[in-house]
């Protein structure tokens, strides 16, 4: 219930007063303040349903359309003493702190419920482009231009330096550590077996040219990988591991591999956690495969295939011959 104490007989504004009486407030008194020396509204907010309703700097008369008393509401038992005891005009210290006091806290949720909302938009445009983002696999490998540390020099290479050969691309988080040289050495002891493929190899991290050459430099045996077959790229700047969506949050890259044919496209992709390495032999195995289906565009390569076994006709019927020769 509400109860009314009224200074003094005067109206309140007709632009305001169905706002008024639509409000129900909870165990608040409204009061009624007039300003008898003024018809300029001191106190230029109206409080309602917990809000402020700003911009009453307007005189009294010419929003009433004559020459009342002025007039303002206030749902809080707090506001409505503090106007009254401050007599005519309504113009206590008290008065005003309070009016400030729920400006400012409205000020406050406003911008609280925009931070929220601009959040929500940011994380829902995330999450669409997320979602509108094509897959790497079957699609143009994203464009590089790269430091390479090849031969023990520095070069520049692009992918496009690759067209016409397939191309190993393979990431991983950080020189001089631990599971990386084992799959680093591995690559590069076997690199004749991908050259002969007509492949080549690439290595990337976010470590610098510099760090790439000074790890090639030490021995195997004191923590270095030493002299390699092919080149390491430097992407200190994280922009090739951001484009083949490897990038961790601790901003090193996870151990991604992709098989790129020698028209630009990924065939084949994996990515490891940054705990345990990749197998060479099946890296192999899967360039061969993918070389075989490209090369013989009407068979496909079952589970495990490796050359030399039987393949598969896309069709019911091819499925049916392939089981049925098991």
């Amino acid at each position: 219930m509400i109860a009314k104490t009224c200074l003094a007989k005067t109206a309140v504004p007709a632009k305001f007063s169905a706002s008024i009486r639509a409000a129900r407030p909870v165990r608040a008194t409204v009061v009624r303040a007039h300003c008898v020396r003024s018809c300029t509204l001191s106190v230029r907010h109206w409080v309602h349903r917990g809000y402020l309703l700003e911009g009453i700097g307007h005189r009294v008369g010419e929003l009433a359309g004559r020459r009342p008393d002025c007039s303002a509401y206030y749902e809080s038992p707090r506001l409505a003493r503090a106007v009254a005891d401050g007599g005519d005009d309504g113009e206590s210290p008290a008065a005003h702190s309070l009016v400030h006091k729920a400006h400012g806290t409205r000020h406050t949720a406003h911008g609280t419920r925009h931070a929220s909302l601009t959040r929500h938009t940011s994380h829902v445009a995330r999450s669409r482009s997320s979602q509108d983002a094509k897959p790497l696999v079957g699609n143009s490998a994203p464009d590089f231009t790269a430091e390479v540390v090849l031969d023990q020099e520095f070069v520049t290479k692009s992918l496009s330096d690759y067209r016409g050969k397939y191309l190993c691309l393979f990431f991983y988080p950080l020189d001089f550590t631990f599971v990386c040289p084992t799959e680093i050495t591995s690559f590069s002891d076997r690199y004749d077996e991908f050259k002969s493929l007509n492949c080549e190899v690439l290595g990337v991290s976010v470590d610098s040219q510099f760090s790439h050459l000074a790890w090639i430099q030490t021995p195997r045996n004191e923590g270095g990988i030493g002299d390699i077959n092919y080149g390491l790229v430097a992407d200190l700047k994280k922009e090739l591991s951001t484009a083949y969506n490897v990038l961790t949050d601790d901003g090193i890259a996870l151990r991604g591999l992709f098989l790129i044919d020698r028209e630009g496209v990924i065939q084949h992709s994996t990515i490891n956690n940054l705990a345990f390495g990749r197998s060479v032999d099946e890296t192999l195995r899967v360039l061969q495969a993918i070389q075989h289906i490209q090369n013989n565009p009407d068979e496909v390569c079952p589970a495990g295939w490796t050359p030399g076994d039987k393949t598969m006709k896309p069709t019911p019927e091819g499925s049916k011959e392939y089981f049925q020769a098991l």
